[in-house]
This record gives C-alpha cells, sequence and structure tokens, in this order.
C-alpha cells in the first residue's frame, strides 16, 4: 500500500514537472495556481466550510495538505470527523472534541476530482499568464515587435513573438492588418507594430498590425540613428501598404540633408526597410512649411509648373506640362492619391491645355513675386537715387567746360574774320 501511494505521489509530481514544463510562468505563480485548484478539489470533497492548508515543496518533490477534522468516538461525516482511534495516532494525547489537522493524500480525491483540479489549474494558469502578458504589453501601443509566423487561422495570421522579459506570447495579425500582395510562410521573421493590448481572457490579447503608418516611422528609428536622436523628424506618412509609400522628413540642425540621410549611403538604410516590408518602395522627401512647396515635393519626381491654393476647403489645383501628367498622377492615381495624404491636401491635377494661364493668374503671380522682393528693391532705389545725382552732378560739369571751350573757339574764329 505504502509503495503503491509512493508511485501515486510520485505520478502527480511528473505531471506538475510536465505543466512547468510547457510554461514560462514564474515558479511562484505556477506554485500559487497549484494551491489554488488543489483547494477547490479539497473544498468539493470536504465540504465548502473544510480550511485546507496545502503545503507544496517542490525542491524535496512534496505536497501535502491538511484538513481539520473533530475527534469523535463514533465517526459519522468522514469530511469532518476522525474516531478517537485514528486521532491518537496522529497525537497520543488528544481527547474527544477536540480538533487536529489530519494529512490527507490528494490522490483520495478520486478520478472525477482530479479531472476537475486539473481544468481548474490549466484555466488558473491561463489567467496569470494573460494577466502578465497584459501587464507587460500594457501602454506600448505603437512600438514594434519581432515575432515569426507560427500558422494561420483562415486569413489571420498568429505570430509567436520572442521571449519577452515574462515569457513568450502569441498575438494576432488581422487579414486587415496584413498588405494584400504579402503571403508569409512559416517561420519567417516579422516586424509588427503593437496596434492594441486587451485585458481579456477570450481571444488574442495582443492584436498588431503590417500596415499601419507608424510602422515606417518606427523603422526609421531603428534603422536611422539621426531620426532616433532627434536630429531628423518624419513628419508624415502616407502608405498604400504593400506597393508604395512617401515619408516626408525634415533636419532640426543646420548642415544635415534630411532626405539623403533617411536614404544612406548608395541607399543601404532605405533597402534595409524595403526589405523588411517584402519589397514596398519608400519614396522620401523634403517636407515644408510652404503648402506649395510641399505638394510639388510630395508630387515627385513629377515637375510641377505651379499649384494654386483654396485654402477655404484645402484644395489645391496643380498644374503641369502635357508630358508631366500620367507621371504626376501616377498608376491608377497611386502618385496623387500619395501626396494627398501625405499633405491633407485634396489634389486636382491638370495640364496646361486643360486649364490655361490666365492674365489674372500672371498678374496675381508677378504681385507675389513683387512682394517678396519689394524690400530688396527699395534698398537698390535708394542707392540709385544717390549714385544718380552724383553722375548728374558731373555730367553737367563737364558739359559746361566742353561748351566754355568751344564758345571761345568760335570767338577766336569769328574775329579772325
Amino acid at each position: 500500500m505504502k509503495q503503491k501511494t509512493e508511485t501515486r505521489k510520485e505520478s502527480l509530481q511528473q505531471s506538475i514537472r510536465q505543466m512547468m514544463g510547457h510554461t514560462d510562468l514564474p515558479e511562484d505563480v505556477f506554485l500559487s495556481a497549484i494551491e489554488d485548484a488543489l483547494r477547490v478539489i479539497a473544498s468539493r470533497h470536504y465540504g465548502p466550510e473544510a480550511k485546507v492548508s496545502i503545503d507544496i515543496q517542490l525542491d524535496r518533490e512534496e505536497i501535502t495538505c491538511h484538513v481539520p477534522k473533530r475527534v469523535v468516538n463514533i465517526m459519522q461525516d468522514f469530511s469532518t470527523e476522525i474516531p478517537i482511534e485514528e486521532a491518537k495516532k496522529i497525537k497520543p494525547d488528544v481527547e474527544i472534541g477536540d480538533t487536529i489537522e489530519v494529512e490527507i493524500n490528494p490522490e483520495e480525491f478520486g478520478r472525477i476530482q482530479a479531472q476537475l483540479g486539473r481544468q481548474i489549474l490549466l484555466g488558473k494558469l491561463r489567467e496569470a499568464e494573460r494577466e502578465l502578458i497584459y501587464k507587460e504589453f500594457e501602454g506600448r501601443e505603437g512600438e514594434v515587435v519581432v515575432g515569426y509566423l507560427q500558422r494561420y487561422t483562415g486569413q489571420d495570421a498568429i505570430i509567436d513573438l520572442e521571449r519577452t522579459d515574462v515569457l513568450r506570447t502569441e498575438a494576432l495579425l488581422p487579414a486587415s492588418q496584413i498588405p494584400p500582395p504579402h503571403r508569409y510562410n512559416r517561420g519567417d521573421s516579422i516586424r509588427c507594430l503593437i496596434l492594441e493590448v486587451k485585458d481579456t481572457m477570450t481571444g488574442e490579447q495582443l492584436i498588431v498590425s503590417r500596415t499601419h503608418p507608424d510602422l515606417i516611422t518606427m523603422l526609421c528609428e531603428q534603422e536611422v540613428p539621426e531620426v532616433y536622436d532627434g536630429q531628423v523628424r518624419v513628419m508624415a506618412v502616407a502608405r498604400d501598404p504593400g506597393y508604395r509609400a512617401k515619408v516626408a522628413v525634415t533636419a532640426t540642425e543646420d548642415g544635415i540633408d534630411a532626405v539623403g540621410t533617411c536614404v544612406g549611403v548608395r541607399g543601404a538604410r532605405v533597402q534595409t526597410m524595403v526589405r523588411e516590408l517584402k519589397n514596398e518602395k519608400i519614396d522620401f522627401l523634403d517636407w515644408d512649411e510652404d503648402a506649395r512647396e510641399f505638394i510639388k515635393n510630395a508630387l515627385k519626381p513629377a515637375k510641377i509648373r505651379r499649384v494654386e491654393l483654396n485654402e477655404d476647403d484645402m484644395s489645391a489645383n496643380v498644374i503641369v506640362a502635357e508630358d508631366q501628367l500620367s507621371l504626376a498622377i501616377g498608376r491608377r492615381g497611386q502618385n496623387a492619391r500619395l501626396a494627398a495624404k501625405l499633405t491633407g491636401w485634396h489634389i486636382d491635377i491638370k495640364s496646361e491645355a486643360e486649364n490655361p494661364v490666365s492674365l489674372d493668374t500672371l498678374f496675381k503671380e508677378d504681385d507675389d513675386e513683387i512682394d517678396e522682393t519689394e524690400d530688396a528693391v527699395s534698398e537698390d532705389d535708394e542707392t540709385n537715387v544717390e549714385v544718380d545725382e552724383e553722375v548728374s552732378d558731373d555730367v553737367e560739369i563737364e558739359t559746361t567746360s566742353e561748351d566754355t571751350n568751344d564758345a571761345e573757339t568760335v570767338d577766336e574764329s569769328v574775329s579772325g574774320v
């Protein structure tokens, strides 16, 4: 009998060790879950009022449970009473009416209670894991995490994140957050943006994205030290996920080429981001406070003749040469669409033939140019006036001298005659 009990106890300990091998929970959390499970099934066996105490010593591989029982002469309730003869074996000086702690074997709970305890333990472990995951990722929306594609659930992908400070976990990459042309293979390394962290007991807690514009911003911070240090700032991002993106950048310090810095030597930095995004083309351009210049930059590589703004409805009328129209609009309108997203203006692109230049437009542009150079011109006028006065004086003197000489010559000639 003793050997059978030891075998059962060893089997229980092996089961616990196996469970611990399948989770990265801290030992104290795991032990607390075991105690809660054993306490629940003990209360089912001995009654809800029974104050069951549980002691687990994994280093000695011992699990002991004690339940308080009242000493009686004739036992009528096994769960709450113990006969005096059995009680004296535990405590020789015990008397009828006393309450003693009686050690019980968890294997005595029976098969049904054991299955119930296992379910409770697994539930407690899942609850503990979800709580730790939520605490670790709470407030980290917008960060980039690295994981590996584990499997597909329908059109959604399950990402196995790399080991974190607490444990490994899974994240959900919904089909709506996967770029349309992309199809990942199991084991592929994927960088994702944390979109949402849920405190829930059902479903995935972490929702990640591969289509969000902020993913490019975070990739710029990781791949371009100047962006991470704040010397270059990403001002706006517009994406057609999986195909093309436009990124407006500006330098916060003099002497730094923002676009060149992000592109890198021979395009090394931008190529790293392009490979991470599965060959999604990335265009870096200069951000400008002037909306006209910003729109011109956003529509590159097309060459823009002029931009007419209507600030009331945030619309821009862009005029290009006939041979630049298709380039400005882009394939399926992609270039114009991304430029509109990037600048925040509704852009209407027309050729010069569709929108000829009017006299009012020319005069307005001339007036703008005059206003911009008015101060410089006024200063030049003042200088020219002073110079003209000096020159006029000199000319007057020289003319008078020549006239005098000529007069004398004529007088002499006349007198000689």
